[in-house]
């Protein structure tokens, strides 16, 4: 098999093993959260966008090859969110949907387990899969992520980003994203070249900016505090489905609930389409 047909058949294993995953897991009698087709990018572990990412977010940003020394590749997957979960959480005011954090709990939980058997599927091939200790933990008080699967997916060539900081898919933005290191020997995917957000793109639009309901997005910025209130309080409004975030060691939660919002990914031209 020639390098092109090993690499397309690679991907195309990955992409059917995350689909069947997810269908499964959709069945489970405990789960409520239903997802659209995962979108699924594959990104050079030493692409010059994510050697520059302790620049870009923080020092204490994490690479591939801190996760696994032969990194090659980050499997990096969108699973989007439906229209009708979407249309629970379009409700100005700050309070999110249950519905949208449970999905956010949910969809969460089934990453973690997805990549586990995303490993075990790459280790019978002959390949290493791997996960960083930070994809689940948060810093509340530099208020960013030490490993953030957007910024992996957009070297993947998953979307751009917004300036709702929310990164744009060919389907949308409105929904979570997943990530996993690994030595696989493939051709990579590279960043979108397109502008998917269009106020970036022609200047119109900027909805999630009027939809914001802490005025933390303007078309100049972004204040984090502000943003990262609104979450806070609506941990404390859903205690009821866990938290996903957890301290350094990776297991202990560091919120008492869901801390989600949501409010500038519904309602807008992007959720659902470029």
């Amino acid at each position: 098999m020639n390098e092109i047909n090993k690499t397309s058949h690679l991907k195309t294993w990955i992409k059917d093993q995350i689909t069947r995953y997810v269908r499964d897991y959709e069945k489970r009698e405990d789960i409520c959260t239903v997802w659209g087709e995962p979108q699924v990018g594959f990104a050079d572990a030493s692409h010059p966008y994510i050697m520059a990412l302790k620049d870009l977010i923080g020092e204490s940003h994490g690479l591939p090859q801190d996760v696994l020394p032969d990194a090659t590749i980050v499997i990096a997957y969108f699973l989007p969110f439906t229209k009708e979960l979407a249309d629970t959480n379009k409700a100005l005011g700050t309070a999110s949907s249950p519905e949208w954090a449970q999905a956010y709990e949910e969809t969460n939980a089934m990453i973690g387990k997805l990549n586990e058997c995303l490993i075990e599927k790459l280790a019978q091939k002959g390949y290493v899969g791997a996960v960083s200790p930070e994809a689940s933990s948060f810093d509340q008080v530099l208020l960013k992520s030490n490993w953030s699967h957007r910024h992996m997916a957009y070297a993947a060539g998953l979307g751009t980003f917004g300036i709702n900081n929310m990164l744009i898919t060919r389907v949308g933005g409105c929904g979570r994203y997943g990530t996993l290191v690994t030595n696989l020997d493939i051709e990579p995917d590279a960043p979108l070249k397109e502008e998917q957000c269009l106020y970036k793109k022609n200047g119109t639009c900027g909805v999630c900016v009027r939809r914001c309901p802490s005025g933390a997005l303007t078309l100049d910025g972004y204040d984090r505090k502000k943003c990262y209130g609104i979450c806070k309080e609506n941990a404390a409004r859903y205690t009821m489905f866990g938290s996903s975030y957890t301290e350094a060691d990776g297991t202990t939660p560091n919120s008492v609930g869901s801390e989600v919002c949501g409010k500038c990914v519904v309602g807008v031209p992007c959720a659902f389409r470029k």
